[in-house]
C-alpha cells in the first residue's frame, strides 16, 4: 500500500469509528481524529472509465469525502472529479461544481454509479454531455451525489443546506485530490440541483472562505415543495404526472426529520410508491405511479402539517445570494413552471440579489440545458473577467 493510499485508509477508518460505522468493539476516536472529520476531507479516490467519466477529461475519479448532513453531523458523500487535459493555467484549473437534478433516493440513482443503460442514464447521460463541454474548455468539473446517494443513510431530498454543503465540500476534496485545481469556482445545478445551487449561492462563500465562489447558475430550480401535501390532497390537475415526485419528497423529509414517517402518510394503495423509490430510480417510481389511485393517496391522520412546515423551511425565496447569479428557465417546462420561477426570481430580486433571469421559448425541463449553454458560458466568462453580467433585478 502506498503512502497516499494509507493516508486515505486512515481517514476512512477514523470516519467509520467516529460515526459508529465500525464494529461495536471499536474504540472511541481520539481527539486528533477531528481533523479527519473536517468538511471537505478526501476519504477515498479511484479512477473510473464508466459512463460517469467525462470523455474529454484527462481522467475522472470517483471520490468519497466528508461533508455535513441535514442533522448537522459529519457524513460521508460520494461524487466524481474530472480533470481537464493539458497544463493548468496560473492559479489552477477553475472549477464547475455541478448539482444534479432528481434521479431518485436509492443508491443506484447516484450519478457516480451511472452506466450505459443504467436506471438514471437517460438524465445523467444528458447532463454529462453538457458538462463535458466545460471540461473540454479547461474547467475541472466536480459532481456531488449528495448526502445519502451512494453512501450510507437516507437522502434528504430538497434539503437546501445539506445539498449546498455537499456542493461546496466536494470542491475542497477535489483540491486535496489534485493540487492543480484552483480556488476559483462556480456552482451550477438543474432542477433539484438548481435549488441546491441557489442555496450554495447563499451559503457557499461563508462556508468555504478559503475558496472564491464567483457565480451561480441555476437551471429550472425546484421550489414550492411546501405545497406538496395540499396539492395532492386537493386532487388538482396534473397529479398523474407529478405523482412520481411524491415518494422522493416523503422519503427526503423522513431522512431529514425521522418523525415524518413516509409509510404512515400513505394508504395501502399508494404505499407501493415508496417501495419503488427505495429500490429503484425515477423511471421505476413513475411506473408504479401509473397504478396508484389519485384520490386515495394520503392515509387518514397523516401528518401533512408537519410535512408542509418542514418543506416551508427549504424554500428559496428567502435566500440572500452573495454572488452574481443566473437563473434559466424553459417556457415549455411542465415540471418546473415558468410562472413559479418568475415568482421565485422576483422574490430573490427583492432580497437585493445580483440576478440575471433568462427564459428560453419552447424549451422543456431538460432541453433548457442545451438551449441556454451559450448564454451560460458567456455569463460565466463575463463574471470571471470581473465584468458586470447584467442585472435583471434593476
Amino acid at each position: 500500500m502506498t503512502t497516499f493510499q494509507s493516508r486515505h485508509a486512515v481517514v476512512a477508518l477514523a470516519f467509520a469509528s467516529a460515526l459508529g460505522l465500525g464494529a461495536c468493539s471499536s474504540p472511541a476516536p481520539e481527539p486528533a481524529d477531528s481533523a479527519a472529520m473536517a468538511p471537505g476531507t478526501l476519504v477515498t479516490d479511484r479512477p473510473i472509465t464508466s459512463a460517469a467519466a467525462l470523455p474529454s477529461a484527462e481522467r475522472t475519479d470517483l471520490v468519497t469525502y466528508i461533508s455535513e448532513g441535514a442533522d448537522g453531523d459529519p457524513t460521508l458523500v460520494s461524487g466524481t472529479v474530472a480533470i481537464p487535459k493539458g497544463q493548468a493555467p496560473e492559479g489552477g484549473w477553475p472549477v464547475i461544481s455541478w448539482a444534479h437534478g432528481t434521479t431518485g433516493v436509492g443508491d443506484a440513482c447516484a450519478p457516480s454509479a451511472d452506466t450505459v443503460g443504467g436506471p438514471a442514464h437517460s438524465y445523467v447521460g444528458r447532463t454529462s454531455a453538457m458538462l463535458d463541454r466545460w471540461v473540454a474548455d479547461g474547467y475541472a468539473v466536480v459532481q456531488t451525489d449528495y448526502e445519502g446517494l451512494g453512501t450510507p443513510g437516507g437522502h434528504p431530498y430538497m434539503n437546501g443546506t445539506s445539498a449546498a454543503n455537499s456542493v461546496v465540500d466536494i470542491v475542497r476534496a477535489a483540491r486535496d485530490l489534485e493540487p492543480a485545481i484552483g480556488e476559483k469556482w462556480i456552482a451550477m445545478g438543474h432542477s433539484q440541483g438548481g435549488h441546491a445551487a441557489l442555496y450554495t449561492g447563499a451559503l457557499g462563500a461563508e462556508r468555504a472562505p478559503e475558496l472564491d465562489l464567483q457565480s451561480v447558475v441555476s437551471f429550472a430550480p425546484g421550489s414550492r415543495t411546501s405545497d406538496t401535501a395540499a396539492y395532492f390532497a386537493a386532487g388538482g390537475p396534473g397529479i398523474a404526472q407529478a405523482l412520481g415526485f411524491l415518494p422522493v419528497l416523503l422519503l427526503g423529509a423522513e431522512a431529514a426529520q425521522p418523525e415524518l414517517s413516509a409509510d404512515a402518510m400513505l394508504t395501502d394503495e399508494s404505499r407501493p410508491l415508496l417501495a419503488a423509490a427505495r429500490t429503484g430510480c425515477m423511471d421505476d417510481v413513475w411506473a408504479a405511479a401509473a397504478s396508484v389511485p389519485a384520490d386515495r393517496i394520503f392515509a387518514p391522520g397523516a401528518d401533512l402539517d408537519g410535512l408542509r412546515e418542514y418543506y416551508a423551511t427549504q424554500e428559496i425565496e428567502h435566500l440572500d445570494l452573495s454572488v452574481p447569479t443566473l437563473v434559466v428557465q424553459g417556457s415549455a417546462d411542465a415540471l418546473v413552471s415558468r410562472a413559479i420561477t418568475d415568482q421565485v426570481t422576483e422574490a430573490l430580486c427583492g432580497n437585493d440579489a445580483d440576478l440575471t433571469y433568462r427564459v428560453y421559448d419552447g424549451a422543456d425541463h431538460r432541453a433548457v440545458l442545451e438551449a441556454s449553454f451559450d448564454d451560460v458560458h458567456a455569463f460565466v466568462g463575463t463574471v470571471r473577467a470581473g465584468e458586470t453580467a447584467g442585472n435583471t433585478c434593476n
